[in-house]
C-alpha cells in the first residue's frame, strides 16, 4: 500500500516574505499620500536638521533621509531640494533629493 504524502506547512522563510510583502503594499499606500514639494535650504540646525523655505512661502524643518545619509550627500544653505510632507503634519519634513 502506498503511504500517502500530507502536505507540509509553509516553511518560516516562506511565511516571513508574505508578511513583508504585505507590509510593503500597505507601507506604499501610505507613501503616497506624502506631498513631496521644492524649496531652499535656509538654515543647517544640529542633528541634521534644515530649515527649508518652500516655493509657496511656508517654512518647514526637515531632515535628511535615509538614502541621502547613506550616500553621504551634503546639504548646505542655499541649496534646492525636494522634501516629502506628511499630510498630518505640515510643518515637517523629510528631504529626498538635492538639486545639481
Amino acid at each position: 500500500m502506498a503511504r500517502r504524502r500530507t502536505r507540509r506547512p509553509p516553511s518560516r522563510r516562506q511565511a516571513d516574505a508574505e508578511t513583508r510583502a504585505k507590509r510593503e503594499a500597505r507601507a506604499g499606500s501610505v507613501k503616497e499620500a506624502a506631498l513631496e514639494l521644492e524649496g531652499v535650504v535656509e538654515e543647517a540646525l544640529p542633528n541634521t536638521m534644515f530649515r527649508v523655505k518652500l516655493d509657496n512661502g511656508h517654512d518647514v524643518l526637515g531632515h535628511i533621509s535615509g538614502k541621502m545619509r547613506k550616500h553621504y550627500i551634503r546639504i548646505l544653505p542655499g541649496d534646492r531640494v525636494t522634501v516629502e510632507l506628511s499630510p498630518y503634519d505640515l510643518t515637517r519634513g523629510r528631504i529626498t533629493y538635492r538639486y545639481k
